[in-house]
């Protein structure tokens, strides 16, 4: 891999006065950057907020073994390809991808900056981080989700350690233990199968697991996606989602524990009290990370004009969650953003 190279703008402790631009983005991940392609190329005066310490938004903290689900040219953010990859690409392809494409479009990133407050007031957002804020008539939450995981409630005690898909950290600290592994889909599939060679593994469903063909991939996903969305958006009947093929896409690394016998599911506990493990690994998911802006919310949709939101997946479309699917999204919120401020994206 190319060494990253890390560019970063910090928000000194002196005294602030607001800054005001034509649109606001909190989130420097993928969502935010293809949004922000959009609006720099028409001329709207932008600036994206992104919490993390470098580029590559939630891509920094997967874990270490996790690769896309399609290959490299199926990958693309708007107007720049991802550079070829032989294979699935691993998490940090992505991240020197997403850094090199907020180089290359000179995208004005402040970091690290946690957006924790936004504020409506007649016709102006006043966006608050701390003690500092901008203001802006447009805003676009791109926050994705990695930041909210989602367990859920059970009843009974756990005595070992409990983990999360998005603090599993591989296969090291598990190594000669034993682990419950909780969840029936992709995250869930991949952390146990690749556990099953290090440690004594039970992988709990709430029903059998759904494989996908083994010839599905992320490619066959993204163009149904595409033709979801535009069923949708002829007020068509929604063809189906993709759990319509099943809940797990049969990865290689997949596919070998599941057939040679090392990945068998268990059926769900009703209690913690009924788990023996030293370890239990949740892989159920998450939230959207909508905190700064979920007052300006009424059932999912803005309260006020020019807030958008853009790539938390079926919320805002099919496949916005996704690194090619979200680009029709941004592009959506971009021209609306355009528009209010005499400019046109092409």
């Amino acid at each position: 891999m190319p060494e990253r190279e890390q560019e970063l703008t910090t928000i000194s402790d002196t005294d602030w006065t607001p800054e005001h631009h034509e649109a606001i983005i909190i989130g420097g991940g993928q969502a935010g950057l293809a949004t922000a392609y959009y609006l720099l190329r028409s001329g709207v005066d932008t600036l994206v907020l992104d919490n993390q310490p470098n580029p590559g938004g939630g891509w920094l903290h997967v874990w270490p073994s996790l690769r896309l689900f399609s290959t490299a040219e199926f990958s693309n953010l708007p107007g720049w390809p991802m550079p070829p990859y032989d294979g699935f690409p691993p998490a940090c392809h992505v991240v020197d991808y997403l850094a090199a494409y907020e180089r290359r479009y000179r995208i004005p990133v402040q970091r690290p900056v946690t957006v924790n407050e936004v504020i409506y007031e007649k016709g102006t957002y006043h966006v608050w981080a701390g003690t500092k804020s901008w203001t802006t008539e447009n805003v676009v939450a791109a926050t994705g989700t990695w930041s909210a995981p989602f367990v859920p409630s059970h009843p009974g005690t756990f005595a070992g350690t409990q983990w999360h898909s998005a603090n599993y950290p591989g296969t090291t600290p598990f190594r000669s233990t034993t682990v419950a592994v909780v969840g029936g889909a992709n995250s869930g599939a991949q952390i146990a199968a690749e556990l099953t060679s290090v440690a004594e593994v039970t992988w709990y469903t709430r029903q059998p697991p759904r494989w996908m063909p083994d010839e599905v991939d992320g490619r066959v996903l993204f163009r149904r996606n595409r033709l979801r969305a535009l069923a949708l958006q002829r007020g068509e009947p929604d063809p189906g989602t993709d759990s319509a093929l099943g809940d797990i896409v049969v990865l290689p690394e997949v596919r070998r524990a599941r057939d040679t016998g090392r990945l068998q599911a268990t059926p769900m506990f009703t209690s913690l009290d009924e788990i023996d493990a030293d370890h239990l690994i949740w892989c159920t998911g998450f939230r959207s990370a909508i905190g700064p802006i979920r007052r300006l919310l009424d059932h999912g949709r803005p309260k006020h004009p020019g807030l958008h939101v853009v790539g938390y997946g079926d919320w805002t479309g099919p496949g916005a969650a996704t690194i090619t699917g979200v680009g029709p999204y941004a592009k959506q919120a971009a021209r609306r953003i355009a528009a209010s401020v005499g400019r046109t994206v092409k």
